[in-house]
């Protein structure tokens, strides 16, 4: 085997091995998907924490923010307990305790399949929820986050 071809298997592997791992980065983003009637295009990763907090209740042309989150245990779930730095029990507690405050009118709806949080994204117009990259549906819309969208260098929702 000459050189020339050493080279090429070598080239060839490394191309594989960067796609593979490209793959890997765009399967573990999760997207912070809208209502495709949203005219918000991105979000800066400061205003996604508040509004999944809850402390920013509307979207910039003043529609509320209606938040989609999907039961325990799912990778969305999880992702969104590790971007509010919460334990479920702190999580539910946390809701609790606005709604007992009157900070929030309720707890933001749970839904236990990606089919549902599509048809739950379709019918609130100030829809919000984080969804596997995997499972983005139509009538579900990706927005930036910080300038970036899933898969991209960066990306800060995973």
């Amino acid at each position: 085997m000459g050189i020339k071809s050493i080279t090429t298997l070598l080239l060839l592997g490394l191309a594989i091995l960067c796609l593979a791992k490209r793959a890997t980065a765009q399967a573990d983003d999760i997207a912070v998907v809208v209502n495709s009637g949203n005219p918000t295009t991105h979000i800066s990763f400061a205003d996604l924490r508040k509004m999944l907090a809850g402390t920013k209740r509307s979207w910039p042309d003043g529609q509320p923010v209606k938040l989609i989150a999907r039961s325990p245990g799912c990778v969305e779930r999880l992702v969104l307990l590790k971007l509010l730095e919460m334990t479920e029990n702190e999580y539910k507690q946390y809701w609790t305790a606005q709604v007992f405050r009157g900070e929030a009118d309720a707890a933001p709806i749970t839904v236990p399949s990606v089919g549902m949080q599509k048809e739950a994204v379709i019918a609130f117009s100030g829809a919000l929820s984080l969804v596997s990259v995997k499972d983005v549906k139509p009538g579900m819309k990706v927005i930036k986050v910080d300038g970036l969208l899933p898969g991209e260098a960066g990306y800060p929702v995973r």
